[in-house]
């Protein structure tokens, strides 16, 4: 599958703030936004705020926020507040082929969007909510910022660890392992066919990881990807334990046969690099190194 691009944008742009899952606190939303107020003219409706148990308000105002941003003419991106749970609540009232294509830039929760827009055969991009903008090193904006506004493919990007060796190239799908799985046997689930698969999570004890992971397996996830790519599993070890999550994790790729590196600064870490997810990589897994082989976005715009 040839995914679309969103459009590049440019330093001053209007970009638009949505919150289409967890509810969160001003203070980290407050320290992200000046970090995007650095280079984009962000704007948001004070609905963003609305609380609704665990949600950033009701189903509906989430939805409306959220078709709403895409449709502005005036925003030329949009930024995920926070991740949370909700986002997979929306996708049955989400029409994607209707929306404008425009950069989304989220994780975790917002997987459930990712995968959406995956199998909608639409990039969109796995990075840094607004609220954890405000605790992420200078090389992760810098990242950021040249992921959304680049002609050029992003550089290389480093993992620590080979878990399974061979190198392969596909389109990279995935995300939150957790949410990822919420998904199989949806019309959300993209077909995974030939794909680099990314996996991250936070807060998943091993024994969690390799009931979750046996799910994909057993539902033939890893039947059809190329390889894998590992990213941050944070605060994912048993206490006590003799053993830790990245052994879990090692034995279970090794079962897959796939190519799979680990260690990637992506998700819950203390650094979280941007991805294009539906764009074309190569993932040389001997060097534990995700090589980016085209450009994320379009010089124009698709919609």
């Amino acid at each position: 599958m040839a995914f679309a691009k969103p459009a590049r944008i440019r330093q001053g742009d209007r970009v638009r703030i949505v919150a289409p899952g967890g509810r969160f606190d001003r203070d980290s939303f407050n320290a992200g936004l000046e970090v995007l107020r650095s280079r984009y003219e962000p704007v948001f409706d004070e609905g963003l705020f609305a609380v609704d148990h665990y949600l950033a308000g009701d189903d509906a105002r989430r939805l409306a926020e959220l078709t709403s941003a895409f449709s502005d003419p005036d925003s030329n991106a949009i930024f995920c507040a926070r991740g949370g749970y909700g986002a997979m609540r929306l996708l049955p009232q989400l029409d994607i082929s209707r929306l404008p294509w425009k950069p989304l830039v989220g994780f975790s929760d917002m997987t459930a969007l990712h995968l959406a827009f995956q199998a909608a055969g639409r990039v969109s991009f796995h990075g840094p909510v607004v609220t954890q903008l405000g605790t992420q090193p200078k090389s992760v904006i810098s990242r950021l910022f040249l992921l959304l506004e680049s002609a050029d493919p992003l550089p290389p990007l480093p993992g620590d660890r080979c878990f399974v060796p061979g190198t392969v190239e596909g389109p990279l799908m995935g995300g939150n392992l957790s949410v990822l799985s919420r998904l199989v046997g949806s019309r959300y689930f993209p077909d995974m066919s030939g794909a680099i698969l990314l996996l991250e999570d936070v807060g998943e004890r091993p024994y969690r990881l390799d009931r979750i992971w046996t799910h994909l397996a057993l539902a033939g996830v890893f039947a059809h990807v190329a390889g894998i790519v590992l990213g941050d599993f944070t605060r994912c070890e048993e206490e006590g334990a003799d053993y830790q999550a990245q052994d879990i994790l090692r034995g279970l790729a090794l079962s897959t046969g796939r190519p799979c590196a680990a260690g990637f600064p992506i998700g819950h870490g203390e650094t979280n690099f941007a991805v294009p997810l539906g764009s074309r990589v190569r993932l040389d897994a001997d060097r534990a190194v995700i090589e980016f082989l085209e450009p994320a976005t379009a010089p124009e715009s698709a919609s």
